[in-house]
């Protein structure tokens, strides 16, 4: 594994490398720096001694059985892992402003493209700043779509996939499962995902996953693996369904599906304040109580639980030894307030008041099984969305209904600023339930969402069963009603279009208008940067990139977008422009873009404009015949001028 260099400048001292990276992160390559910060030792001409690395971690090399271990492996497995470790050089996201509802004042993003190369994007603005991921991806039934994902080609994988290329090119397949390979195309699909995404999720952060019956074992395996099975938080069964199916052909109706509970780092997450769901018992104040109301329980203990023996005398007179929850002196007190009572006029055993005050107070903790009246079913999430937003027209086959996400949002524990992340989005159920969890808790939490814009008219001629196909017919005749395209994700977008009308129905619209209701939409597109072709027949076309970095076709926003995400900067930034130049800042990251002309002075007029302690300058190298020149007394500048060269790192293209 070898080790990252450094840009010029930034007080990392000067190296001879100094070009931008159109590339995403290498995990590999951020693994190893991380292992040298560690154990320097293992360093060896820039590289990471694996074999000293072994020696160092295993306690006892000479035992024979040291180098076995249990497995969860798969056919695929290890270019899996190829292709999530693998950077991306050849894909950007496009600003759709047009597209986007309040651009200039939401931080809610919804994202265009395969998220496989959308994760990779994200991996250096978004790295350990996602609060909390719901996924509900495509389930194994044999007949979904299932992703394939090109190692080399990416870019002209996703074409694909969207339909954007010919029929005879589309790489949506159907999963049969007389396929030898039924599972494993399954697991190749989302194993690299998963990964990616554990590397954007806070040390206090959670993911959620939906899956059924055909890959919960599988996705055990795979999550144990990546995100450590001492992690694992729970197993929910969530009953979708209100109806008892009667099949004949069924041994066991299936009603329920599950979801998979894991944190980054269990500890850490318990720390930060572990998440709770609204209270769900029945309270009622029929003694009107000063408290308040109230229900009840037990103050008799269980046979198998401890506690103290002493005797009560009931109100009838009658006298009980027993064991009971609290110590005599505890009873008293509880008894002479008015929190212990005896009901069935006086002849029943005690009962200790639990008062709704109190329980709001602690909050409940929920349980793994999730019926249908506390997180919703699919039925009432189908009717919402058909009769809400289209015409009572089912677009949609089994939706997840919002209060299911939003009860996980409760158990996440979020706070203003955090990030919800769905890189299934589907529906954009997860937008509404985030959006409705700030109206009712007053709180700031944002989204990103990501989906495949799928071609509807495709998947309408590859539907393998009636139902699907009817729902396919429905979308594409709402979207025409809507004059809008045939893809998926303009469902979501329309969705999402009309909620703030929605919400104001259902509440005080002085409410709707604190909370952030708007989104910014982005696109996966082929990179504005122009990548080097090593094929000797491509030559004369590969000497273009001495005229401009750039392709043609892009703006000087597309390119200064592209090179922000690349250097780490969040989609919700607005830069500050003057001409051709760029200014974006984070709390944490400052990356000033600079594509117009420039003279030995940039970095004094940068340096009046810096906002925080390290700046990173990203040049378009001139073409200009004083090009050179301008570019060699900048790096001498940087030598000799200790401030700058401890607050910037130049990096050209």
């Amino acid at each position: 594994m070898e080790i990252l260099k450094n840009s010029w400048g930034g007080g990392k001292g000067a190296t001879s490398d100094c070009n931008f990276s159109a590339s995403t992160p290498n995990l590999k390559t951020e693994a190893a720096n991380k292992l040298a910060k560690l154990f320097p030792e293992l360093v060896v001409d820039g590289q990471i001694d694996v074999d000293a690395l072994e020696e160092l971690l295993s306690p006892d090399l000479k035992d024979e059985n040291a180098s076995e271990r249990y497995e969860f492996t798969w056919r695929g497995k290890k270019n899996a892992k190829r292709i999530a470790d693998a950077p991306t050089r050849d894909t950007t996201l496009i600003a759709d402003k047009k597209g986007s509802k309040d651009w200039d004042n939401t931080k809610n993003i919804f994202i265009e493209g395969d998220n496989l190369e959308v994760l990779k994007l994200m991996q250096k603005a978004y790295s350990e700043k996602i609060k909390m991921i719901y996924i509900d991806p495509p389930y194994n039934t044999g007949s979904d779509f299932i992703y394939k994902d090109n190692f080399h080609k990416s870019y002209k994988n996703y074409l694909k996939e969207t339909g954007q290329i010919d029929k005879q090119g589309n790489s949506t397949t159907t999963n049969k499962k007389t396929s030898g390979r039924y599972h494993t195309k399954w697991l190749n699909m989302i194993y690299p995902r998963l990964k990616l995404a554990r590397h954007l999720l806070n040390d206090d952060g959670v993911i959620f996953v939906s899956i059924d019956d055909n890959e919960i074992a599988n996705l055990r395996y795979i999550m144990d693996e990546l995100f450590g099975s001492n992690n694992f938080e729970g197993h929910i069964h969530w009953r979708r369904r209100k109806n008892q199916p009667n099949d004949r052909n069924k041994m066991i109706g299936l009603v329920a599906e599950h979801i998979l509970v894991y944190a980054k780092n269990s500890q850490t997450y318990k720390d930060s304040g572990v998440g709770k769901i609204p209270l769900t018992g029945k309270f009622s104040n029929p003694d009107n109580d000063p408290n308040g109301p109230w229900n009840s329980k037990p103050w008799k203990v269980g046979s198998t639980q401890g506690g103290s023996q002493y005797e009560i005398e009931y109100p009838e007179g009658r006298k009980v030894n027993g064991t009971w929850m609290g110590s005599k002196d505890s009873y008293q007190k509880l008894l002479k307030q008015g929190i212990i009572y005896f009901p069935k006029n006086g002849k029943g055993e005690p009962r200790k008041k639990i008062y709704l005050k109190d329980r709001k107070k602690e909050g409940q903790s929920a349980n793994n099984w999730w019926n249908f009246d506390l997180a919703g079913s699919n039925e009432e999430a189908s009717s919402y969305l058909s009769n809400t937003f289209f015409n009572g027209k089912k677009v949609f086959s089994n939706p997840k209904p919002t209060k299911l996400i939003e009860l996980m949002i409760s158990l996440a524990n979020l706070n203003d600023g955090d990030i919800v992340l769905d890189f299934f989005a589907g529906s954009a159920t997860t937008g509404e339930a985030v959006v409705r969890s700030n109206l009712k808790d007053g709180s700031k939490v944002h989204y990103i969402l990501v989906q495949l814009p799928d071609n509807l008219d495709n998947d309408l001629q590859t539907a393998s069963d009636s139902k699907s196909r009817i729902y396919l017919k429905n979308a594409i005749n709402e979207l025409d009603k809507l004059n809008k395209p045939h893809f998926l994700t303009e469902i979501g977008k329309y969705r999402l279009n009309m909620l703030e009308k929605v919400l104001k129905k259902e509440n005080d619209a002085s409410n709707i208008n604190y909370i952030d209701k708007g989104y910014r939409v982005f696109r996966l597109a082929k990179s504005t940067i122009k990548q080097w072709d090593e094929n000797p027949a491509n030559f004369e076309k590969q000497l273009e990139l001495l005229r401009s970095p750039f392709t043609q076709e892009s703006t000087n926003a597309q390119r200064a977008l592209e090179i922000a995400i690349k250097s780490g900067i969040n989609l919700d930034v607005t830069p500050e422009i003057d001409g051709d130049n760029y200014h974006f800042t984070t709390d944490d990251k400052e990356v000033f873009v600079i594509l117009g002309n420039y003279d030995e002075t940039l970095l004094d007029k940068l340096n009046e404009k810096r906002k925080l302690q390290n700046a990173t300058v990203v040049l378009r190298e001139m073409s200009n015949g004083s090009g050179s020149e301008v570019k060699f007394n900048l790096l001498e500048k940087m030598k000799q001028d200790i401030e700058l060269n401890n607050h910037f790192s130049l990096e050209w293209l």
